[in-house]
Order: structure tokens, then sequence, then C-alpha cells
């Protein structure tokens, strides 16, 4: 009759530690290099989704806007929309600025109402920091098309477009002729009644 084992040897001990402890150091730096791996990849989509956020929020200021969109071109461009929709501070109606600020070159967005660029210190605005490092920030406008083209230092270029975003129409003054065209006739009647006819 065979007799039933109920523990293990110390030689069985003894193997398994040896075993574990061949087996454990590399599954240790395994796991640290999937955990490293895992937080540059968080670290790397979530800087993608701040980028996408950006892109998103220009975009928008400029699709929510009246059309009254201000381009000015110097060693970067300035966009400035003079009222848009798209707010991010709870505004009805926001004017928005988007400039590269030469000493860094980061790319801010400027929102409030009414300002005038330099800003003032009676100016309310909000300024968020957007993209660091920006090499080229170009925006043209051709009749109803907007174009974006944002270089960042060592990135690959994004550009979008916008069609559709139509100039306000301005509005005609009329100019009141009443009375010159009642002193033309008046004088006209008096005329002919001078003369006779």
């Amino acid at each position: 009759m065979v007799k039933k084992r109920f523990a293990f040897t110390l030689i069985e001990v003894l193997i398994s530690i040896v075993l574990m402890g061949i087996i454990l150091p590399p599954l240790y730096q395994l796991l640290t290099l999937i955990k490293s791996s895992n937080t540059q990849i968080f670290s790397s989509v979530k800087k993608q989704t701040k980028k996408t956020l950006i892109f998103d929020t220009m975009y928008l200021d400029i699709l929510s806007s009246d059309g009254n969109i201000s381009v000015i071109h110097n060693d970067m461009s300035r966009l400035c929309i003079e009222n848009t929709n798209n707010s991010l501070y709870g505004l009805n109606e926001a004017k928005v600025c988007w400039i590269v600020i030469k000493d860094n070159n980061t790319l801010v967005r400027v929102e409030g109402n009414k300002y005038h660029l330099p800003l003032g210190l009676e100016d309310r605005v909000e300024v968020d920091n957007t993209i660091s490092n920006i090499e080229t920030f170009d925006v043209s406008r051709d009749q109803d098309t907007v174009l974006v083209f944002i270089k960042q230092a060592h990135k690959e270029p994004v550009s979008f477009m916008l069609y559709g975003i139509h100039k306000p129409i301005k509005k005609k003054v009329k100019r009141k002729r009443t009375k010159h065209k009642n002193k033309k006739k008046h004088t006209q009647k008096g005329g002919k009644n001078e003369r006779g006819l």
C-alpha cells in the first residue's frame, strides 16, 4: 500500500525558492518597463488630447463667429474674432484673439468683451497659454474661406480650413437729401417766375 505525502521535503522547498529567485527579478523588471511605457503613452495621449482640444476651440471660435475676423500679418499672424458665441468663460458674445507671444513663442488665447490690443489695465480678459515653441502661426482669409496653419518646433504641422465664413455686410447709411431737393425745386421755380415763364 502507498503512503500519502502531506508535506514538502526540504530539497523541494529549496528548489522552489531558487526557481523563484531566478524568475521573479526579470518579471519585476518587465512590470517596471510596462508601467513606464504606460506612463509615457498616457502622457503622450494627454498632450495629444490637449492639442486636439486647442485646435477644436480655435475651430469653434471661427465657426461660431459673425464673420468679423481680422488677420494681422507680421512675423507671425494674429487672429482676432470680434464676435463669437464660443466662449470658454460663459460670455454671451466674446471677442477672442489668438496671438503668438514673441518672448517664448507661445500661442495664447485671449477672451473678453470689447478690449483692444495691446491690453490695458482696464481691460478684463482671460488669457490661456495653449501651445509653446511655435515656429509658424499663419492665418489667411479669402472671401468665405479661412485657412489656419500651425507649426510647432520638432512636430508635424497642423492645418485646417473652414468654408462659409462670410464677412459681415456693411450697412449703407442713407443720407437725407430732402432739404437739398426742396431748395433746388424752390430756386428753379423762383427762376422761372423771375423770367416770366
